[in-house]
């Protein structure tokens, strides 16, 4: 690993929503879920722009937004992985079946160049590479993120990305 890269040793976080929750729209949810991150020990170096996708696999749900964000912590992936689930909470994010409509839904992407699979943790995320939706932002901001597993970065996965829209 390149110590002298700081994509290597971020922490990839995906955030979406497409509903509102008690904020006026999920674009105020989702700044307001950023704003809690560095708070939580999740300090924010980098992050894409807002990018629209259809809601998969029902495209008759609301569209969603979604963003990524570069962090910078000290915490294990596991404890990443449960302190967003409990901002989630906190935003009214219930899990009550696959693919609904939700508040928030905050996915920890990668965490550095490491890969791990125990625990109820996968880093990287299995499905994020094909999702155009969360590579498309990160390629944005990240271009030359090299995929831990696969070896390929971000920008080229983004480009055979065929899971949401820009």
């Amino acid at each position: 690993m390149n110590k002298n890269s700081p994509i290597d040793s971020a922490v990839i976080i995906a955030l979406g929503s497409n509903l509102p929750g008690d904020y006026s729209s999920p674009r105020a949810l989702l700044e307001a879920a950023i704003d809690r991150l560095t708070p939580a020990g999740l300090r924010v170096i980098s992050r894409s722009r807002l990018w629209r996708s259809a809601a998969w696999p029902d495209p008759t749900q609301p569209e969603y937004l979604n963003l990524v964000t570069l962090v910078e912590t000290a915490l294990e992936p596991i404890a990443i992985l449960h302190t967003l689930h409990s901002i989630e909470a906190d935003f009214g994010r219930a899990r009550e079946a696959l693919n609904e409509a939700r508040t928030l839904d905050l996915d920890l992407i990668a965490a550095g160049r490491r890969v791990i699979q125990e625990g109820g943790i996968t880093v990287p995320h299995p499905r994020a590479h094909a999702r155009l939706f969360v590579m498309g932002p990160l390629a944005e901001i990240a271009p030359g993120w090299v995929h831990p597993v696969l070896g390929r970065t971000a920008s080229a996965l983004a480009a055979g990305a065929g899971v949401g829209t820009d």
